[in-house]
């Protein structure tokens, strides 16, 4: 009979490199407890690496640099989708992904439709601020992340050279997305994404 360590290990090698797995995706397996140490002892033979509290990934290999981990933002999609939430990055990560800031926070901030949480993943710092439905409605990625940079950068701070940065990425969204988000945003937003329609 195969130990709930020897099933574990054969399941993450079925997957590829770069995958995230939670103690819950191997509960067929065994008790929490069994599946809990056999994690435990995977890691320890270097099969598996924990990235925080219940996260673990089978690291992709550079033969230039050895193990990737998977990046904070492949964390949050990994927990949201595990979760079956929306997630939206905000605040100065939203400015970051857009290009419109080189700042790289310490601490990356999602609206969630989720529970509400904070994960420490080596020295940055992952949280989930539960929002209203509304603010995760937008369809279009380049949109949602737009409504939440300007958001940051607030009403009366927007440059030009920012406006005509986003107007710029707008006009790569899907037309039929963008008519869909420029009705979630405030008005002063709407205004900046109706240029780029």
């Amino acid at each position: 009979m195969q130990s709930v360590e020897d099933k574990i290990d054969k399941y993450i090698k079925l997957r590829a490199r770069g995958s995230l797995f939670f103690p819950e995706d191997f509960s067929e397996f065994g008790s929490y407890d069994a599946v809990r140490k056999a994690l435990q002892r995977l890691e320890e033979k270097g099969v598996i690496r924990r990235v925080a509290q219940g996260i673990y990934v089978r690291p992709k290999v550079s033969k230039y640099i050895g193990e990737v981990l998977p990046s904070i933002e492949e964390i949050a999609k990994g927990i949201a989708k595990r979760d079956k939430t929306r997630i939206v990055p905000t605040g100065v990560y939203a400015l970051n992904i857009l290009g419109l800031s080189t700042q790289v926070p310490m601490k990356l901030v999602f609206l969630t439709d989720g529970a509400p949480r904070t994960i420490k993943i080596g020295k940055q710092t992952l949280k989930f601020k539960k929002t209203t439905p509304k603010n995760l409605m937008a369809k279009g990625e380049i949109s949602s992340l737009a409504i939440q940079a300007l958001r940051e950068i607030g009403k009366d701070n927007v440059t030009e050279e920012e406006e005509e940065k986003l107007i710029e990425l707008l006009k790569k969204e899907k037309p039929e997305l963008l008519e869909h988000d420029v009705f979630l945003a405030p008005v002063w937003i709407q205004k900046i994404m109706q240029k780029a329609l």
